[in-house]
């Protein structure tokens, strides 16, 4: 028993220290390239994976979600506490369009082209639209950190990305219910859902944020005050725990937990003479978590599934990329008459719109349970991840220096 923990205690170490050392030469590579580091973790982890078979860890692994879990909720609680009250008040209802609406319309598009593509039964084409019809923040959020984008856009863009998960995971969990047989489709319940997991993942975060903040920022009351920075991984994990034991969404509680944290000053309260200590390390806390997260997601990528249905997925997810969510953006954008967005920035949003961490879990998932089609779902998903992520968060910092969208 012992020797078999220590076994396990050694490979966790050996995982963790080989992807950072590698994780370090692929961001000097990025950065030399001058591509956002997310493009080169990937592409890293799918050569030491899948190509030299280094890295073995399965995405079922307890090692590899609990790095998803951490990684995702820090990444996501930097992204939250980077973004001002101001900025979301201004574009609220795209924000609103883009994260319900939104997710329903890409994939209803993306669904019927699957259809179509695969031949699957109309209930598995849209369940494996859901799975890659919401954008992802650990995918969203690095990127916007190397690539200075105009605040409206950037912060309508990180804070969609965090939102709408929850709309993608319970559509996702309805679809699956009926596709195995142990439930009806219920737009009443799929509602409920959606309002229960959401709003309590953002009250949960409003109140375990509240609480730490007041106790490490008051003039008066904050004891906590010289344990900032661990009073800030506190908030962030905190946060996530207790949405996901009460059944909400715990990575919206994460964001919003992160929102509250970075416009502390809006509630009376001060952290300034800790600013440079708490960014730094969030900052190399979250480029450590891409280099977890990315890596590990690259070696999962199945080639052999890939391969297999390497055609129709590449199909589908151009369909996703070209045609559903440049609509969804339209859609749900062009009806806020306040915003007045223009169509450069229009455009810049329907192309920054990576797909990653959660549908990857979400696809994961379904094929652990054995459902039908779940093959061509995860090609469908991984195509998506790789393409996304390779193609259009590598070309982020182009797009928005020929649109004017740089600051």
């Amino acid at each position: 028993m012992e020797s078999s923990t220590t076994d396990i205690i050694q490979h966790l170490l050996i995982l963790l220290i080989f992807i950072l050392s590698v994780g370090m030469i692929a961001g000097k590579l990025a950065a030399f390239l001058k591509l956002p580091d997310v493009v080169l973790f990937i592409a890293a982890g799918m050569l030491l994976g899948q190509g030299l078979h280094l890295i073995s860890e399965t995405s079922s692994s307890l090692t590899n979600q609990l790095i998803l879990t951490v990684g995702s909720s820090l990444i996501l609680f930097d992204g939250g506490r980077n973004i001002h009250f101001s900025g979301i008040r201004k574009v609220w209802i795209t924000l609103t369009l883009l994260s319900v609406p939104g997710v329903l319309i890409t994939m209803a598009l993306v669904g019927v082209a699957v259809h179509y593509l695969f031949g699957m039964e109309w209930i598995y084409s849209f369940l494996a639209a859901a799975v890659i019809a919401s954008t992802d923040p650990a995918s969203i959020m690095p990127v916007f950190k190397q690539v200075r984008i105009k605040q409206r856009v950037r912060e309508t863009v990180e804070s969609e990305s965090a939102f709408n998960d929850a709309t993608g995971s319970i559509v996702t969990f309805s679809l699956l219910a009926v596709a195995s047989g142990k439930g009806t489709l219920d737009f009443g319940a799929m509602s409920w859902d959606f309002l229960k997991t959401a709003i309590g993942g953002i009250l949960v975060g409003i109140v375990v944020s509240l609480i730490l903040t007041y106790l490490v920022a008051h003039k008066k009351h904050g004891i906590l005050r010289e344990y900032t920075t661990i009073g800030m991984i506190v908030v962030a994990l905190g946060s996530y725990l207790v949405g996901d034991i009460l059944g909400v969404s715990g990575f919206m509680a994460t964001f919003v937990a992160g929102l509250i944290w970075g416009n502390a000053h809006q509630f009376g309260l001060s952290m300034q003479d800790k600013l440079d200590e708490t960014s730094s390390f969030a900052d190399n806390s979250a480029v450590m978590m891409r280099m977890l997260i990315f890596m590990l997601l690259g070696s999962q990528v199945n080639f052999g599934v890939l391969s297999t249905y390497f055609w129709p997925s590449l199909a589908a997810v151009l369909v996703l990329m070209f045609i559903a969510r440049p609509i969804t953006v339209l859609l749900c954008a062009l009806p806020d008459r306040k915003t007045k967005w223009t169509w450069r920035e229009l455009l810049f949003m329907s192309w920054v719109r990576e797909t990653g961490v959660i549908p990857a879990a979400l696809s994961g998932m379904i094929a652990g349970m054995g459902i039908a089609h779940a093959r061509e779902i995860s090609a469908i998903a991984f195509m998506a991840i790789v393409l996304t992520i390779i193609v259009q968060a590598s070309t982020t910092a182009l797009a928005a220096r020929k649109l004017g969208l740089e600051e």
